[in-house]
């Protein structure tokens, strides 16, 4: 049913946390499926003064497709631009995880929207 890379970061996670002094938070959930992911954001700028993501961190609650693609949200999106990080979409996420069950694709579009609109928060607050 799930890809070996999906049970992968099931088992071992990465960038679970939050950042108490994130300077953008998206909070996103599926009423349906109960599904609830927070994305937190620490932005700084490069030495060509380029804002990108120094550091993202995740907390998830939901089914173990849920915690794979918030898991792969942060590989994908650390260390890039924000324009980078902006242009990740749901199927990046789906993609690098070598798939999902087509029941379960709506838990890449919560790490990708959550990412996306922890972004927007920045933004909003700049």
């Amino acid at each position: 049913m799930y890809s070996k890379k999906v049970m992968e970061h099931f088992k071992s996670p990465h960038n679970l946390g939050e950042i108490k002094d994130a300077d953008g938070v998206g909070k996103l959930g599926n009423p349906t499926c109960g599904d609830m992911m927070y994305c937190y954001i620490k932005v700084a700028k490069d030495k060509k003064g380029r804002e990108y993501l120094k550091d993202i961190k995740i907390k998830t609650f939901g089914c173990v497709a849920a915690i794979a693609t918030s898991s792969m949200i942060t590989d994908l999106a650390k260390g890039k631009t924000l324009e980078e990080a902006k242009k990740i979409t749901r199927d990046d996420v789906k993609d690098a995880l070598q798939g999902l069950p087509p029941i379960k694709v709506h838990c890449s579009n919560l790490a990708a929207d959550a990412l996306h609109r922890a972004i927007g928060d920045y933004e909003k607050k700049k």
